[in-house]
């Protein structure tokens, strides 16, 4: 990170629900001077006075490159919450490097990581995608379980219920296709079984409230975990309180082409907010990650369960951005392009989580 007495920290998109936690959380831990930038202004402002710590606001088009690189500029490590993350890509990422800033994005995955490492711009800038609860921690907490001894499977069961935003709805309809994940598989052996997971229909999880839905994805971070030593079998779950979210985004999928741009996604989005609106009216609000290993025959038990609960993805997304860009301002990343889950800790966001009051409970065990 550059270095300078106080570090200026831009934040895209601070006014949304995972950006205004971002804000709070990194003015909190005194990590310098935020930068708040986005459309509305009023709302952005509303955030900056309820930090800690400094904080301007600017008037920002996400899409006007002009706009962008003025807002970067001055910044030690801009901080993206805006989106949709797989239509923004890398944009803001080369932005902020022009101008010699750090990155951090909530989003983004591999599309993005591959685009910017393709590009090959600055290397010794540091850039951290997928900073959010999924993906991010729920590629970074199983890790706790995978480390020490080989495990015969590895299970990963996330989600919940919350009312989604228009933009959350958007970025849902863009995570499909091989950059993303394959439904109904698994990882065994460190390759992709297709067809080899059926869904649970009315299963009582641990950690969860009630029976859910939980239907096999292995995403790409899921993936990930496959490739690590000693690791036989990884299944992975979205899981959800009824079929509602499930059946329109499948009807979506279905009439959308590969590659939709905002127009074609737009006239989706309502039926996908619905979903979720009418499954938080009927279950209420909660989100779950759980995680569990089964170690191979012979070796110590260790760590087989992970849970964390909170009361949503978005808020517990903010806390995790946070804590990718304490890492980078205290010099914790190395230089490159790197996947949250794969650049932070588990243990230090194990700390960082269980201080966090929108985390009800992490066990680990």
């Amino acid at each position: 990170m550059s270095s300078g007495s106080v570090p200026v920290i831009g934040l895209i998109g601070g006014s949304g629900t995972v950006g205004r936690t971002a804000a709070l959380r990194i003015s909190a831990a005194g990590l310098g001077s935020l930068r708040i930038g986005g459309r509305n202004l009023d709302a952005a402002m509303d955030v900056a006075e309820e930090c800690v710590g400094p904080a301007e606001t600017v008037r920002l088009n996400l899409t006007d490159g002009g706009d962008l690189e003025e807002f970067c500029s001055g910044c030690s490590v801009v901080v993206n919450c805006a989106g949709p993350s797989y239509l923004v890509l890398d944009s803001v990422a080369q932005a902020a490097f022009s101008v010699s800033a750090d990155y951090v994005d909530v989003g983004g995955d591999l599309p993005a990581a591959d685009a910017l490492r393709a590009a090959a711009i600055f290397p010794e800038r540091t850039a951290i995608f997928s900073a959010g609860a999924m993906p991010g921690l729920s590629g970074l907490l199983p890790r706790l379980i995978t480390a020490g001894r080989p495990l015969r499977r590895l299970e990963t069961y996330v989600g919940g219920v919350a009312r989604f935003t228009p933009l959350s709805a958007a970025d849902g309809l863009l995570t499909r296709g091989d950059r993303f994940g394959e439904a109904m598989a698994s990882m065994q052996d460190a390759a992709i079984v297709s067809n080899s997971v059926a869904p649970l229909r009315d299963v009582q999880l641990p950690g969860f409230p009630m029976p859910v839905q939980a239907w096999p994805y292995l995403t790409t971070e899921a993936q990930s975990l496959g490739h690590l030593p000693g690791i036989a079998e990884v299944r992975a779950y979205n899981v959800f309180a009824s079929d509602r979210l499930t059946r329109v985004m499948t009807h979506a999928w279905a009439q959308l082409s590969d590659s939709p741009d905002h127009d074609e996604l737009a006239p989706f989005i309502p039926s996908i907010v619905d979903a979720t609106v009418a499954d938080e009216d009927e279950f209420g609000s909660f989100y779950v990650m759980l995680f569990t290993g089964r170690p191979a025959r012979g070796y110590d038990r260790g760590i087989t369960r992970v849970v964390l609960r909170a009361e949503d993805s978005y808020g517990l997304s903010g806390s995790m951005v946070a804590l990718a860009t304490e890492r980078i301002v205290r010099g914790e990343v190395s230089s490159g392009v790197h996947l949250a889950a794969e650049a932070i800790d588990p243990i230090d966001a194990v700390h960082w989580l269980r201080a966090d009051p929108l985390v009800h409970e992490l066990v680990v065990q």
